[in-house]
């Protein structure tokens, strides 16, 4: 086989696998069906995007020149071309760089990826502290520094249409299943620190736009941390089976501005002074 062949026929197969990595991963946001993770709205969620990017294209690159050289060789050196196999056991060379080069390869990989770990678990220097708890279907939230506490459950215009022969189409509800009657309201721009446990069974609490996702058990305390970037409605469920209704614990986050959150927690403890009165009157 003349050396020009070779060449021509790795570079065909080259560009055919480059085009369909590209069909892959590059063409579907092209055309509004990503089917990439999301960036999402703290920097915890942009590294772990950049992170999952890197090694992605780090396996492409891989991928494609191993299946380049293998489809290469399935062409050129088959058997109806009456290509002879060379004749010999190993290569020490071969080896030693084959094992080498995978080795730097984890090695680059591991340092953007411990640092992202470690910066994960660092809580350290929280501006306001929230414990949230799970149990059977639904979640508690209690700020520990402004006295505020509530009950997160399934919205009831969801609860509605999903009960048996309801006769409301699900497609018609808003954020069907995905949507509460008290979501957790938090400010943008300050650090905030959770304590993550459950009442009865493992629940988990995950809003994909957070970057993070930590299981709630009983009898154990999770931590996490946040600092949203963006005021937005940010939306999760339970990311844990817990139980016939597991479907039905949908997580609602709402990030305001820091002046529109002092307003709401003003709102939110007024309302509570009233509420005790009322009951203390009684």
């Amino acid at each position: 086989m003349k050396k020009e062949n070779t060449i021509i026929v790795a570079l065909a197969v080259l560009a055919a696998i480059i085009a369909a990595t590209w069909l892959i991963l590059v063409a579907p946001s092209l055309t509004g069906n990503a089917i990439n993770m999301t960036r999402g709205v703290t920097q915890q969620s942009v590294d772990h995007f950049d992170l999952h990017m890197i090694v992605l294209w780090i396996c492409a690159v891989i991928g494609i020149g191993v299946f380049t050289v293998m489809f290469t060789s399935i062409v050129l050196h088959r058997k109806s071309r009456d290509h002879k196999a060379a004749k010999f056991s190993h290569s020490t060379k071969a080896e030693i760089i084959w094992t080498i080069i995978p080795v730097l390869i984890l090695v680059a990989m591991a340092v953007p990826a411990t640092t992202a770990l470690v910066r994960m678990e660092d809580s350290s220097g929280a501006e306001m502290t929230i414990k949230i708890t799970g149990f059977q279907w639904r979640w508690k939230y209690e700020y520990l520094d402004q006295d505020i506490s509530f009950i997160s459950s399934l919205a009831l215009t969801s609860n509605t249409a999903r009960q048996l022969n309801s006769g409301i189409a699900p497609e018609s509800v808003d954020n069907y299943l995905l949507d509460v009657d008290h979501p957790l309201v938090l400010p943008v721009g300050r650090k905030i620190k959770f304590l993550i446990t459950a009442d009865d069974v493992i629940h988990s609490w995950w809003v994909p736009a957070l970057g993070w996702k930590r299981d709630a058990i009983p009898g154990y305390v999770n931590e996490a941390w946040t600092n949203i970037e963006k005021p937005g409605t940010y939306r999760g469920q339970c990311a844990e089976l817990c139980g016939k209704d597991h479907g039905f614990m949908p997580i609602v986050v709402v990030a305001l501005a820091e002046d529109e959150f002092d307003s709401w927690v003003s709102e939110q403890l007024a309302e509570k002074s009233q509420n005790d009165q009322q009951v203390t009157v009684r």
